[in-house]
């Protein structure tokens, strides 16, 4: 038997004793080690998660020992590992375009089906990916990495860019991150100066933009008139995404990594005299997941300081809802399993 954290529905953790489970062919048995807390993880506990149904067993940043092994998987026993939770099916137009982290058809683990907030849990072999040599804390943040990753990736972020990300998050210091591997100048923004020192403590980002003050003036001066050529989003907030067509450089591009269950509107004549593109960002491709865990291992990206927030397994249930609450001052936190 195992326990698992289930979300029964909204605002409703509870423990739940189920059958551990055994691979099937082409799958590999993880004993969960670590697991990151991701912004779906709150939003499917705050009830906003379009993607959601419930009850669900929550997490999909997962680091594991491999400890079993199914029929035709030749992959060593007791090696450290993480997940890439983005289950395709590997046949539709996506797919057959070479983007699966949209698939049609796509099942996230710990969104679409039961994730890994448990002791064990049975994946797809080419869904697990070993890295000695990294903690299992580390290895739980690699997938919060990656989606910041992706999105840098989708905007083709250079050398020649000026970047805003909207949103000091784990998501939007991922991608801030990224933008400066990629040489472009980078600005984080938030509404909260805690986070904002935060990031100017911790990390080396070219300025920090106060989002309580007149974003549009600091800009301004930031980049001599010229407004950043590039805007992240990952505020998860529909008021600030739509504000972000004002904020741009003419001919620049605008990301939403944010999921929200709104409508996002926009002025058509200051979008159409920037040609501005606009895309989303959805998930990570396993190109993206490898190049976070290089840069981790060169040093390029900062991924343990992240982490200000820890608990056991057995302690998460009491202690999730006070981090939800904005004055907790989470900014990642790591469930411990034993």
């Amino acid at each position: 038997m195992m326990k698992s954290i289930v979300c029964r529905e909204p605002g409703k953790l509870e423990f739940s004793n189920s059958k551990k489970p055994s691979p099937l062919a082409g799958e590999v048995l993880l004993k969960i080690r670590c697991i990151g807390v991701c912004g779906t993880d709150i939003h499917a506990y705050g009830g906003s998660q379009p993607f959601f149904s419930y009850p669900r067993v929550l997490g999909h940043e997962l680091a594991g020992e491999i400890i079993e092994l199914g029929e035709g998987v030749d992959l060593p026993l007791g090696s450290a590992a993480f997940v890439i939770p983005y289950l395709e099916c590997g046949q539709c137009v996506a797919c057959n375009a070479g983007k699966p982290n949209c698939c049609t058809n796509i099942e996230v683990i710990g969104v679409h089906r039961d994730g890994g907030m448990c002791e064990y849990l049975a994946v797809p072999a080419d869904h697990v990916v070993i890295s000695e040599g990294v903690s299992y804390e580390e290895l739980a943040i690699v997938e919060c990495l990656a989606i910041g990753a992706h999105s840098v990736s989708r905007a083709n972020v250079s050398k020649s860019d000026t970047v805003m990300v909207l949103g000091a998050g784990p998501i939007g210091l991922g991608a801030a991150q990224f933008a400066q591997v990629n040489g472009a100048k980078t600005f984080i923004a938030d509404v909260n100066h805690e986070r904002l020192r935060f990031c100017e403590s911790e990390f080396n980002f070219d300025a920090q933009v106060d989002c309580k003050q007149d974003v549009q003036a600091q800009l301004s001066i930031l980049t001599g008139g010229d407004m950043p050529t590039v805007i992240i989003d990952a505020t998860g907030n529909p008021k600030a995404m739509e504000s972000t067509f004002g904020w741009l450089a003419h001919g620049g591009r605008i990301v939403f990594v944010s999921v929200v269950k709104a409508d996002i509107s926009f002025h058509d004549p200051e979008f159409h005299k920037r040609e501005t593109t606009l895309m989303g960002s959805r998930n990570a491709t396993k190109e993206d997941f490898e190049h976070v865990v290089d840069c981790m291992r060169t040093g390029k990206v900062k991924s343990a300081n992240m982490v200000t927030h820890r608990t056991s397994f057995n302690d998460f249930t009491k202690t999730f809802p006070e981090w939800v609450k904005p004055e907790s001052g989470v900014i990642k936190a790591i469930i411990e399993v034993g």
